[in-house]
């Protein structure tokens, strides 16, 4: 049995005796296996120059083209309790409807009449405004009258001052003529005291012309004094120049320094205007907000809040919405390996969970069940799972897909590359070598930046 000896049994015993030796050992029979041997070889080396396509096989699910199709929770901006529910799980809404109405939980915003007695209040601080404005008016009237009332006063002061000037320069003139007479009076006066110490004349005419001669020293000293108070007019008018600009000086300053005031006071009151419309606007809104409305068509998911009387935050998932209308998407993840080998607008093999389906990767021909995608968008950073995520459109080209898919289901893409020859592609996997790089035409090399 073991062939240990060099004694061949087989050449010492026969086993033509045997039925099942004569149907085995026939020579008719070593010629159809040889043949077919020989068929089989051929065909195995024929078959490997057949064309494979190179693919690259990724795993991921159903999701929507666009960001606002994917499905949603909706949220409150407003904390609140809930009060009734108009929808149950499953029910189709449209754009506008109204899910749930809520109520306040805060205390500053219990007063169900917060909003009129708001308006209130503008109307209130409106006519505040106006009459702050009609002040204003009235006080800058008051200081143009008082202006006109100075410009007037002080024309008046400066004519006088001009008269008393001129009563100066009169009175000046006035002087020199008493002095000129005073003299005139001296001489005279000289000459007769001379004469009536020499006998020529009387002493009546000395008499005289001390006489005239007092008359004169007295017309002399009246007309001093007339000068000097002509001289105090003037200063008496420069005076009354000086007050009357410092009286409407300050008369002025006062009726503004009261516009000021008043405009402080109306610019005040537009600012709480403003605030009071701001909160008017808010409360208006924030009224708004007890009713929570669909965003889109779409239907109720499931209600992430129940019953009545219960209290949440702001900003809190109340009940989750699938929009109607979606535009169906696959996202799949490609090893970091095979992302250079992915373009943007490459037609992509889809198998979706629960549709049956025959798979011959490299002869997408031949298979059946799948559904043609073209890639759309590529991340540039990778996910958390260590690949690259991968957006897939449906193929215009192509035949449509199932109108039940539902998103989130599982499907698993083969991306399709180039052709190469059975046998180099045997030869790359036993080597662990990637798949050919190439560049298609009409391929984008860049992904998109997300």
């Amino acid at each position: 049995m073991l062939n240990i000896s060099h004694n061949q049994l087989n050449k010492k015993v026969s086993l033509n005796r045997f039925k099942s030796a004569q149907r085995v050992f026939h020579e008719r029979d070593y010629k159809h296996f040889n043949r077919f041997l020989l068929v089989f070889a051929i065909v195995g080396f024929l078959i490997l120059f057949l064309p494979w396509t190179q693919n690259i096989n990724g795993n991921g699910f159903l999701t929507t083209l666009k960001p606002d199709q994917r499905p949603q929770t909706l949220q409150s901006p407003i904390p609140g309790r809930i009060e009734k529910w108009y929808v149950q799980e499953g029910d189709y809404v449209k754009k506008g409807d109204t899910i749930l109405f809520i109520s306040e939980v805060k205390n500053e915003y219990f007063d169900p009449d917060l909003v009129e007695r708001t308006g209130q209040q503008i109307k209130a601080k409106t006519a505040s405004v106006n009459s702050y404005e009609g002040k204003v008016n009235a006080l800058q009237n008051q200081m143009a009258a008082l202006s006109n009332e100075r410009r007037l006063k002080l024309e008046q002061a400066q004519n006088k001052l001009l008269q008393s000037r001129l009563k100066v320069q009169s009175d000046s003139i006035d002087l020199e003529a008493a002095k000129t007479n005073i003299r005139i009076a001296e001489r005279q006066y000289d000459r007769v005291v001379q004469l009536e110490s020499e006998g020529l004349k009387a002493v009546t005419d000395l008499e005289e012309k001390r006489l005239k001669l007092q008359e004169t020293q007295a017309k002399l000293i009246s007309q001093e004094n007339k000068l000097l108070a002509a001289k105090n007019e003037v200063i008496n008018a420069q005076v009354e120049i000086n007050r009357v600009r410092n009286e409407y000086t300050n008369k002025i300053s006062k009726a503004e320094s009261d516009m000021f005031t008043a405009q402080s006071s109306q610019f005040d009151s537009e600012a709480q205007v403003t605030k009071l419309e701001n909160e008017f606007t808010n409360y208006s809104m924030r009224n708004d907000m007890y009713y929570i409305r669909a965003p889109q068509n779409g239907f109720i998911n499931k209600a992430l809040q129940g019953g009545i009387g219960q209290t949440f935050k702001e900003g809190e998932a109340l009940l989750g919405i699938m929009p109607a209308d979606i535009d169906m998407a696959v996202e799949t993840f490609v090893e970091p390996l095979d992302l250079p080998l992915i373009h943007l607008g490459e037609k992509v093999r889809i198998q979706f969970d629960g549709w049956p389906v025959i798979v011959f990767s490299g002869w997408p021909n031949v298979s059946y069940g799948t559904y043609g995608g073209e890639v759309v968008a590529i991340e540039t950073f990778i996910s958390d799972n260590g690949k690259y995520r991968v957006l897939l459109a449906p193929d215009p080209d192509d035949h449509e897909w199932p109108k039940d898919l539902r998103v989130g289901s599982g499907a698993e893409t083969i991306a399709l590359l180039e052709d190469v020859p059975i046998w180099y592609e045997l030869w790359r996997q036993l080597n662990g070598f990637p798949p050919n790089y190439y560049q298609p035409e009409g391929a984008q090399a860049k992904p998109v930046k997300k």
